[in-house]
Formats: structure tokens, C-alpha cells, sequence
């Protein structure tokens, strides 16, 4: 860390060389099309599924299970090994604790591939998997799954009625987007209750807790929403055995129209993992022959998730094009203005904007179609984060289109408008996705059950309208401040929803307030600053774990890029670009880039559901520290006018 005196022009200087090289190095990952596209990484539970999906596709024979691709399976299998702990068990995020949950789906998974249960590693396990409570103590997703197999008591599962799409008040849209898209092709293929077969002897006996029951655990209370969904829950029970059978019908042809229809103009249902994977297995219990096209199509779609180099074999969540194109490019813009691979991604996201009604119309239904999704071809879920990056992308480019460019851009202005929710911020995918008590239904337990409002994408969206001419005097600007201001934590930080975790709040919430033209010596504004300050690592970084997400307050963690890079973008948009915490940042950034440009990051910085499921973006460490310098360089020249 270089000493006081050598802070200055000296260190701004070394900042705009570092700036240049990683531009270049993100310059050349750009696509001849105009795009980014980087791996996106999670834990095993994904290659896992994989495997249990496999058994569903290709059921034994004679009692013994031969994948369709046994090398596939194998390299699955190594896969999953390569991130087993010393204790045994498996962690949903790098440097974690053991969870069950991503426990139990390895032994399933690895037991099923041929891994034979007195293996070490299996031993090793197993152990563990008893030591955090057994099988009952998985969640409730590892339940349902293993349930489709007989392997776990369907009375112990909960109920995933498909009567939902039949429910008044528009009950399925109050669940948020991906929930959804999952619940529907679930309860489609739950009420087959299909129990497939398993091979000769399979059981996962040795994994059960002796004396520990699987049932749902009730609240304390005698009054709750817990309890309450329970009783619902055993009359759902009730309904599957002896309810009407023609409104079950009804509802299963409903939830057939309903997700055949987010089939098409997609890439998969919901574009993501776990609804991809379920919309498979509806199809199949729905009677479609495996050489039906849509089946074909819904696994050629599944399969596109792996990744296979020859020495890694992974699964994606998803693919990411559209967030990594519009970060990739606002950050080069940041640094380089005139940079020509900016013509090139303008084009590109202005291709990708969405000009049909999706799941979000129906709470705005008079609102003109636009936005843009995280994947290539999502069209029924754009979201509100991905069209504020969008916009912050194309206000800093220029198009081949001009008139093309400034149609999208009021399209896009004027849907993420009319987006912000009722008590004044932005949620991902819908307005007003709040109905806090559905957070108690028993399969709620993936913890993402509702699309609340957050302060990341609500200051993301004040910076982006900002940016496309909304000005501070706009009545949806004020009451997004007002949101931010309301939800501050006491200690100064905003929880962040969608990164980790309270860094990304905070610096996103004050990147927010800043371009809405908070003034910096506000209370609030101060508050936050001195909080980052305050939780700067020695070496000059920041870092968070995900575990701040399970503890509820920050929890620090090695340094980290991307983290580094939110923190010092968080301080220059609160007014401090001079501070020595800044100044040790960027410094940090410096020390640890590496001779090509660019940055390394092992930490999992992405949040997919709070406590359950991370993830990994393979540019955050790059993208955001050149945002990071570039907002350093910008604000250290401003200030010296």
C-alpha cells in the first residue's frame, strides 16, 4: 500500500493505466455479434439434478440403471467430488459451511451414479448428513424430488396443488416470477404422483435421523401463518384423495395451457434451471412421446446449460448475455468513451428488447411492452434490473439506428416508470409482489417465494432514469428516494437482494441517491459512508460472506474484487473520493490486478435466493472494478476543477 505522500496524481495516473488494461482485457471478450455472455457458476446441487434428471429420462431395466451417457454421469460425478469439504458434506456457496440440503441431493445423486456407499467419501458423508439432522432436515425441494422416486413419503411433502392457476385474486401472480414458472410444471407433474422406479435396492435408508420425525415442524404459537398453511396443507392431502376430480382436471389442463404458452418464445420455461428441468418431467407425466417437438426442444434447452471444456463439466443456472452486455458496456463507456465495440453491443441490446405483454402486464395492463431479460430469449420475464442496466448501457452508446435507439429508450423509460410498486421502490420482475404470509406455505422453504422491492434495484433504477433525462422534481424519483431513505439498515447499510450483500445494497443505493440528486452531507448519505468505511479490511478491500444473509447483519470475508469495487463506487457516489479508505481501495485493485487486465475472484458475490442458492458471475470481478476506477479518475479530476 503506497504511503500518504505518494497519494495524488501518482495514484490517479496508475488508476487510468489500470482502467486502459482492463478495458482491453473486457474489450477482448466481447462477441463479433456485439455481446458478453460469461460462465455462470453455482454449487453442486445443479449437477446433482442433473443426475436425478437422468434417472427420470432413462429408468432401469431389469432393476440395474444405465445412463444414456454414461461419460456425461461420470463427469457429473467428478464434479460434484471436486467441491466435497474435508468434514464431508457439500456447501451451497465457496467457504461455507456444510448445508444439508446440497448434502442430501450429492448422496443421492453419487449413490445413484455407482459411488458405492462404503466409499470414504461416501462414508464421510453420510456422517455428515446425520450430523446436520438427517434426511428430514432437507428442504423441501430435496423432498419433492426424492418423493417423484418413492424415496421420501409423499405424506411428508408439501402439497403442490395444480388448482393454484384455478385460485381467485389472480393468486399465481402474487408468487414471484420463477416461483411460478416452477410451481406450475411441479404441480403438474406432483399430482401424477408418478413415483418412478428406481434401480434394484436403491433405498436412502442409511441417510434417515432414527427418531426424528419427517413431518413439518409447527410454530411455536397457537395463531400463525405457519400453522395455518400446515391445516391447509392436510386438506390439501385430504382434496387429492377424495376431491372433485373434474375441477383437478380443469386445473391440470389450465396449468398444461399455461406453461406450453412461456414455452415458446423462450428458451426453456422461465429460462432458468429448476422450471426447465420440471417442464421436462410435466411433459412426460402430460403424455407427449419423448420425440414429441416441444419435449425435444424442452431438453435440447436443458442440455445447452452444461458446460463441458474438456475439463470442467458444469451446469448453469442460466444464461446471463443481456446483464453481462449491458454492465460490460457501461463500464467500457465509463472508460472509453468512443470505444468501437460499443456501436456494436447498442445493437445488440436493442434487438433484445421485448415487444410482447408478459407475466408482468396483468398488474400492468395498459403499460406499451418493453424491457429486456436477463437470458437471450426470455419474453415473458423481463425484468426491472436488467432494463435499468440496459438503459445506463444505451445512454453512454450510440446505435446504427438513432431513431431506433431514442424509441427504445422511451419505451424502456416509460415501462420501468410504470414498474415501481406502490410503496415507492422496484422489485425484479413484477410491481407490488408483497404478500408477505405466502412466505409460510410449506414449499416456501427456497426462501424466494416473493419479488419484494430492494435497495439495489431501486437506486439502479434511479440511476438509469436519471440518466435518460428524469429529473430529481419527477413524483416516481421522490418516492424511490423516499423508499431508500425509509429503508436504510440502523447501522447505515441497505440490505442488497440480488449481490452480497449489504455492500451491494449500499453502494447501489448511493449510486441511487446521488444521480437523483441527494444532496452528499444528508444524514443518511453520511451514515453509509462512514458504515463502509468502517468495515474495510486491513489489506485496503472489502469483503462480505453470504453467511450475512443467515446472520442478518454484515459478515465480513476476505477481499474480493467485486466487493472492493462496490465499496469504492458506493463512497465517490456519497461524496468521498479523496478519503485514504478510497484511496487504500483502489490501491487494493491495483496490487491485484493481473498482468492481463484482468482480476481473480473465487467468492460467490451473486445472490440467487437468499440462504439457499448463489451464485458466481465470471465478469463481476472484472467489470466492476473498471467501474470502479473509472468513477475514482472521473470524480478525482471533478473535484480538482
Amino acid at each position: 500500500m503506497s504511503a500518504p505522500s505518494q497519494i495524488g496524481n501518482s495514484l490517479e495516473s496508475a488508476a487510468e493505466q489500470a482502467m486502459r488494461r482492463a478495458a482491453a482485457f473486457l474489450a477482448g471478450l466481447q462477441r463479433a455479434d456485439g455481446h458478453w455472455c460469461a460462465n455462470l457458476t453455482a454449487d453442486s446441487t445443479l449437477e446433482s439434478d442433473y443426475i436425478l434428471l437422468q434417472l427420470w429420462l432413462y429408468p432401469p431395466k431389469g432393476g440395474k440403471w444405465e445412463p444414456a451417457s454414461r461419460p456425461a454421469v461420470d463427469k457429473a460425478v467428478r464434479s460434484i467430488l471436486d467441491r466435497q469439504l474435508p468434514d464431508g458434506g457439500f456447501n451451497i456457496y465457496v467457504q461455507g459451511p456444510s448445508e444439508v440440503s446440497a448434502s442430501v441431493k450429492a448422496y443421492f445423486a453419487l449413490k445413484l451414479a455407482g459411488v458405492a456407499v462404503d466409499d470414504p467419501r461416501m462414508v464421510r458423508l453420510r456422517e455428515r448428513i446425520l450430523a446436520l439432522g438427517g434426511i428430514q432436515a432437507a428442504n423441501s425441494y430435496v423432498k419433492v424430488n426424492l418423493n417423484l422416486f418413492d424415496l421420501f413419503p409423499r405424506q411428508y411433502c408439501p402439497s403442490i396443488p395444480p388448482e393454484v392457476v384455478l385460485l381467485p385474486f389472480d393468486f399465481l401472480y402474487q408468487m414471484s416470477s420463477w416461483t411460478r414458472a416452477i410451481v406450475v410444471a411441479l404441480a403438474i407433474v406432483h399430482a401424477a404422483n408418478p413415483r418412478r422406479p428406481v434401480p434394484e435396492g436403491f433405498t436412502l435408508d442409511e441417510i434417515w435421523l432414527p427418531g426424528v420425525s419427517p413431518a413439518f415442524p409447527k410454530d411455536g404459537r397457537l395463531l400463525s401463518w405457519r400453522n395455518a398453511f400446515l391445516l391447509v396443507d392436510r386438506l390439501l392431502k385430504w382434496w387429492e384423495r377424495s376431491g372433485s376430480k373434474a375441477i383437478r382436471r380443469k386445473a391440470i389442463e389450465k396449468g398444461r395451457e399455461w406453461m406450453i404458452q412461456r414455452l415458446h418464445h423462450s428458451d426453456g420455461l422461465g429460462a432458468i434451471y429448476p422450471p426447465m428441468m420440471y417442464s421436462v418431467m410435466a411433459l412426460d407425466v402430460l403424455g407427449l412421446e419423448p420425440d414429441d417437438p416441444l419435449r425435444v426442444q424442452a431438453v435440447q434447452q436443458f442440455e445447452r446449460l452444461a458446460v463441458d471444456d474438456g475439463e470442467k463439466f458444469f451446469y448453469q443456472p442460466c444464461f446471463s448475455p443481456v446483464w453481462d452486455t449491458a454492465i460490460g458496456a457501461y463500464a467500457l463507456a465509463g472508460s472509453e468513451a468512443g470505444h468501437p465495440g460499443l456501436r456494436a453491443s447498442a445493437d445488440w441490446l436493442l434487438a433484445q428488447e421485448i415487444r410482447r405483454k408478459g407475466d408482468w402486464s396483468l398488474k400492468r395492463p395498459d403499460t406499451e411492452p418493453s424491457g429486456w431479460a436477463f437470458e437471450y430469449n426470455n419474453e415473458f420475464y423481463p425484468d426491472i434490473d436488467d432494463t435499468a442496466m440496459v438503459m445506463l448501457a444505451l445512454s453512454h452508446a450510440q446505435a446504427s439506428d438513432p431513431a431506433a435507439l431514442s424509441a427504445a429508450k422511451k419505451r424502456g423509460l416509460d415501462w420501468l416508470l410504470a414498474m415501481q410498486s406502490r410503496d415507492g421502490g422496484w422489485a425484479a420482475f413484477d410491481a407490488d409482489n408483497n404478500w408477505e404470509f405466502l412466505s409460510n406455505v410449506p414449499f416456501a422453504d427456497h426462501n424466494a417465494m416473493l419479488d419484494p422491492t430492494c435497495a439495489d434495484i431501486t437506486g439502479r433504477t434511479l440511476e438509469a432514469l436519471a440518466a435518460n433525462g428524469v429529473d430529481r422534481n419527477h413524483r416516481a424519483v421522490r418516492r424511490g428516494v423516499e423508499w431508500l431513505v425509509r429503508n436504510q439498515e440502523a447501522d447505515g447499510s441497505w440490505y442488497g437482494r440480488w449481490g452480497v450483500a449489504y455492500i451491494y445494497g449500499t453502494c447501489f443505493a448511493l449510486r441511487g441517491l446521488a444521480a437523483s440528486g441527494e444532496n452528499d452531507r444528508e444524514a443518511h448519505v453520511l451514515r453509509a459512508g462512514e458504515w463502509l468505511r468502517s468495515i474495510q479490511n486491513a489489506d485496503g478491500g472489502w469483503g462480505e460472506s453470504c453467511a450475512s444473509y443467515d446472520n442478518g447483519t454484515f459478515t465480513a470475508a476476505p477481499s474480493t474484487p467485486s466487493q472492493t469495487a462496490w465499496a469504492i463506487m458506493g463512497l465517490v457516489a456519497g461524496g468521498d473520493p479523496g478519503s485514504l479508505s478510497v484511496q487504500h481501495g483502489v490501491e487494493y485493485l491495483l496490487d491485484n490486478q493481473r498482468p492481463d487486465g484482468s482480476w481473480e475472484e473465487e467468492l460467490a458475490t451473486g445472490t440467487g435466493f437468499p440462504k439457499v442458492f448463489y451464485l458466481n458471475y465470471h465478469l463481476y470481478k472484472d467489470y466492476f472494478p473498471l467501474l470502479a476506477l473509472s468513477s475514482f479518475v472521473k470524480a478525482r479530476v471533478n473535484s480538482t476543477r
